[in-house]
């Protein structure tokens, strides 16, 4: 295996550093000595295939290299140092960007999965070969795949499917891409699969025996005119028909590229002279011709596709390109590269052909979730794809179900922003139309019109949502600044405050105490509530009593003296030495606005002014009132009900409890309601310290996927334990 794997690099590259190739083999094959895969074969076995497959598509030694070790720091003792030292940066970059993150703890498999993925995709967009590498990994995995377990086959296959097939097509190496989804459908439902084997080797020797004929009269007519060219018979995949057959419900007789035939001929002038004597011949099929010469897919194939009715009526697909064309549909994105022993070349405009890999990083910036990130690549950039036309010719790809809003943040933010319609081809159609091939699409715009949030149900790409979603954020900073200043100045004057000398110069003094850096952010946190006035207030009462620099002025001296000593972070006004307790059928914490009851034999309880029990009370019964202040000095826990309604789905809890704990808060209790809809309710009671704490956790668990909203319930007790609960009983 090793001296075919030689022949084959020095055959394409005479020039190669073979002795590269060889030094790895070596150390590959000492570091797996002993292992075995499933199969009973020995472990270098696989390493060998993997680079075999990647000389076959023509890269360079040190892409071959690092496919004999790309699993050596993974399963054995050898470090990525130690691979580094040995071979190369370069080489051990390729080995680590395919290596998985085995030993990193992570709470499930699934996530291990996502994160091993998305590694994958990001190194894959600082060196492509990296994918080349996995791509042609999983390809011999799966070659290999009847070793494993019934249910470790559909899993690997289904994976397969949805990103590695994907990321081969999109890479344009449709060699590898037909292979993986035609193993893959063997395993994901081989019912099918084999149904269909049998129905085409049916009709096989006679549909080999109809292109032959075709062939046979085609090859004339093109030497007539001079057009030298190498016609072939070519099999259509057997996951194509699959697809055709379950998503256009048609039958097999239905379609028409059972079998097709391909001309390869020596330059674009002569594939469009073959196109006219093919259509000459025969009767080409309306709505079945494809210019992709003219108009490349963004995997950078190029060829014309027509579908003709041949010989006694029968439909068959005609394909033809030029030998480069037909290169880099076979080879894709790795026949635009030119590796050299230490150096790398590429085609100058091969940045712009392949902008999706720069858009892995984008999503990256945007999206730090590791599921979500896999699961919008697979939205965005895996989908299939419609070609929409600029008024000025220009071809912008989007995925299917791309709307004219998606349409419109693809040409630049501010036009997205601005738009208020659209016309496609000539006609105006709502916002929510779905775009489709070939439409030609002028947006308009309004100086005065901006993002709607009912827009985020309606686009389909990342990136508009994430364009809508920062404009929002900007526009409720704003928002949040102005509303925290006037809530902050409303709590100054609440409390009978007076600040001697500059307001400004006070609080800038504060910040560093709130872990702020800027006045304005101080106010936008207070705005959205991450941060309360009280606090505020008592950080600038920490500040400036000890220095005595500057006095903080209020309209009654000593306002403490009135009060008693806290308990439970809370003083009761005119009373000392007494027992306080917080009420269990509101739940207060510091921020809320509060009421003392004098019980009976209980001392005071302490209830939010809001509480229903409070304010159903009797005239009589409010004599028993008395007023109450938080001690913000207090350091004390306090119990909450949070609650949490979400689109129910697998995981889900797990991660709201993770977003949880990860603020250092305790779940004391938990009730999950009964889903409805698709929609699930959990109820929580959670330890907290202060309001702070409280708006951590509603920020963090707001974060969860599919979480709809987080609020503070009111608990459900039975017989609260003070007469304000009970009077009516």
């Amino acid at each position: 295996m090793l001296e075919n794997l030689l022949a084959t690099v020095k055959r394409y590259n005479p020039d190669a550093d073979l002795g590269l190739i060889e030094r790895a083999f070596a150390l590959a094959e000492k570091s797996h000595k002993g292992q075995l895969r499933k199969s009973g074969e020995k472990y270098i076995t696989h390493p060998l295939a993997v680079a075999e497959i990647l000389a076959e598509i023509e890269l360079d030694a040190t892409t071959v290299a690092s496919a004999l070790l790309h699993d050596v720091v993974e399963d054995t003792e050898v470090t990525l140092a130690e691979v580094s030292k040995l071979f190369g940066e370069d080489v051990a970059k390729l080995v680590d960007g395919v290596t998985k993150l085995e030993k990193i703890d992570f709470i499930n498999r699934e996530d291990q999965q996502v994160e091993t993925i998305r590694k994958m995709l990001l190194a894959m967009a600082k060196d492509v070969r990296v994918i080349l590498i996995k791509l042609a990994d999983r390809l011999h995995n799966m070659r290999t795949l009847k070793h494993m377990r019934p249910e470790k086959q559909y899993q690997i296959a289904k994976e397969t499917l949805e990103i590695y097939a994907p990321l081969a097509h999109r890479l344009g190496i449709f060699k590898i891409k037909w292979e993986l989804e035609d193993l893959s459908l063997r395993y994901i439902d081989p019912e099918k699969y084999y149904e269909l084997v049998a129905k085409i080797d049916k009709k096989l020797q006679e549909r080999e025996a109809y292109i032959e004929d075709v062939i046979g009269v085609l090859e004339p007519e093109l030497r007539a005119f001079e057009i030298y060219a190498d016609i072939q018979g070519r099999p259509k995949h057997f996951y194509s028909i699959y697809n055709k057959m379950i998503k256009q419900g048609k039958e097999i007789s239905e379609i028409f590229d059972l079998m097709a035939v391909r001309i390869i001929v020596d330059s674009v002038k002569d594939c469009y002279a073959a196109l006219g004597i093919v259509h000459t011949l025969w009767k080409p099929i309306p709505g079945r011709f494809k210019d992709y010469i003219a108009m490349p897919k963004t995997n950078l194939y190029q060829s014309l596709h027509t579908s003709v009715m041949g010989p006694d009526g029968e439909p068959f697909e005609i394909q033809i390109r030029t030998w480069e064309m037909h290169r880099i549909s076979e080879y894709g994105i790795a026949a635009h590269w030119r590796y050299k022993e230490g150096s790398i070349s590429k085609d100058d405009n091969i940045d712009e052909k392949f902008t999706w890999m720069r858009q892995i990083l984008d999503l990256q910036r945007e999206t730090r979730d590791a599921k979500e990130y896999v699961d919008t690549i697979k939205t965005d950039l895996f989908s299939d794809r419609v070609y929409i036309f600029t008024p000025k010719g220009e071809v912008l790809e989007l995925g299917v179900g791309a709307t004219t809003i998606d349409f419109a943040y693809r040409i630049h933010t501010d036009i997205g922003h601005r738009c208020i319609g659209g016309k496609v081809n000539g006609k105006i159609e709502p916002l929510d139309y779905e775009l489709k091939n070939g439409d030609i699409v002028e947006i308009v715009t309004s100086k005065i019109a901006h993002p709607k949030q009912d827009w985020l149900n309606i686009v389909k790409t990342s990136h508009a949502k994430s364009c809508i979603k920062a404009w929002y954020k900007k526009e409720a900073r704003a928002d949040n600044l102005k509303n925290g200043k006037e809530m902050l100045e409303k709590e100054i004057k609440k409390q009978h405050m007076q600040l001697a000398g500059s307001e400004k110069e006070l609080l800038e003094k504060c910040l560093p105490l709130l872990k702020f850096q800027q006045l304005d952010e101080l106010y936008v946190a207070i705005g959205d509530s991450r941060v309360s006035s009280l606090q505020v207030i008592s950080k600038l009462n920490e500040l400036l009593e000890p220095k005595k620099e500057v006095k903080l002025e209020q309209a009654f001296e000593n306002k403490w003296e009135e009060f008693g000593k806290p308990c439970q972070g809370v003083r009761v006004k005119g009373i000392d030495n007494i027992l306080i307790r917080l009420s269990q059928c509101c739940t207060p914490i510091p921020g809320d606005e509060i009421v003392g009851y004098i019980t009976r034999n209980r001392g005071v309880s302490v209830h939010r002014k809001d509480c229903s029990n409070i304010v159903s009370l009797s005239s009589e019964e409010k004599m028993r009132l008395i007023e109450v202040a938080w001690d913000m000095n207090t350091k004390a826990k306090y119990f909450i009900e949070l609650v949490v309604e979400a689109i129910d789905r697998q995981g889900l809890a797990a991660e709201i409890f993770t977003a949880i704990s990860e603020t250092h808060a305790n779940i004391y209790s938990l009730n999950l309601g009964q889903p409805k809809s698709g929609k699930v309710i959990f109820t929580m009671k959670v330890e907290i310290s202060d309001e702070i704490h409280y708006n951590q956790i509603i920020n963090r668990v707001l974060k969860v996927r599919d979480v709809l909203e987080v609020y503070r319930g009111t608990p459900k007790v039975k017989g609260e334990q003070d007469e304000s609960s009970s009077t009516k009983s």
